[in-house]
């Protein structure tokens, strides 16, 4: 492995790697010091979304590895970033970028003070805003159609929050069989980004 020459290097034994390192970060024998990621901002990301966009809306959804994939979701479908809650949301940490695999550093994820207030911002910029959830009478392939669409799922087990619910243009359902009640939001997110993207 070759590294730039500007680059210090020094050479640890695996024990060592882990004490410089947060418990759930998985150094895997490498321990490199980076910048933090850049803050980014729902306005940016709605000037600069194409006239074609889907975007990820993720209500009070806390499991790191769940964001994680999503993340990975997001990037495999060319959804144009993630918003979550500020505080109800998982930080940027060694679970998220592990189960993301590369996609946090190429998802632009979005932390909105008021969930509420971001949802109303992407009407604005012109983005239909689909709440997934089990116990909706529409099918998600009959609420797509817009070529603007934002979609939000909630947490395991609680769903979408009322609030929530109420900022949303469209509920709608995946269609799944009998055999299970629900799917992981992960699996989830990623059947919606497909369905989405070859609307």
């Amino acid at each position: 492995m070759q590294f730039p020459k500007d680059v210090p290097l020094t050479l640890s034994e695996a024990p060592d790697l882990g004490r410089l390192v947060p418990n759930d970060a998985p150094h895997q024998g490498v321990v490199i010091e980076v910048e933090a990621l850049e803050d980014v901002w729902l306005d940016g990301i709605l000037q600069q979304s194409p006239e074609r966009s889907v975007l990820l809306v993720l209500d009070q959804v806390t499991d790191p590895h769940n964001v994680g994939a999503i993340l990975r979701s997001a990037a495999a479908f060319g959804a144009v970033g993630i918003v979550t809650q500020d505080r109800h949301s998982p930080p940027e940490s060694g679970v998220v970028a592990k189960a993301a695999s590369g996609a946090l550093e190429r998802v632009p994820w979005v932390r909105a003070v008021n969930l509420a207030r971001a949802l109303e911002d992407i009407a604005e910029a012109g983005f239909w805003r689909i709440g997934l959830a089990a116990d909706a009478d529409l099918e998600l392939k009959d609420a797509l159609g817009p070529a603007r669409v934002a979609l939000v799922l909630g947490a395991e087990g609680a769903g979408l929050r009322h609030n929530t619910r109420d900022h949303c243009d469209a509920l709608a359902r995946l269609p799944i069989s009998d055999a299970v009640e629900s799917l992981n939001v992960s699996n989830a997110a990623a059947v919606a980004l497909y369905a989405a993207s070859i609307s």
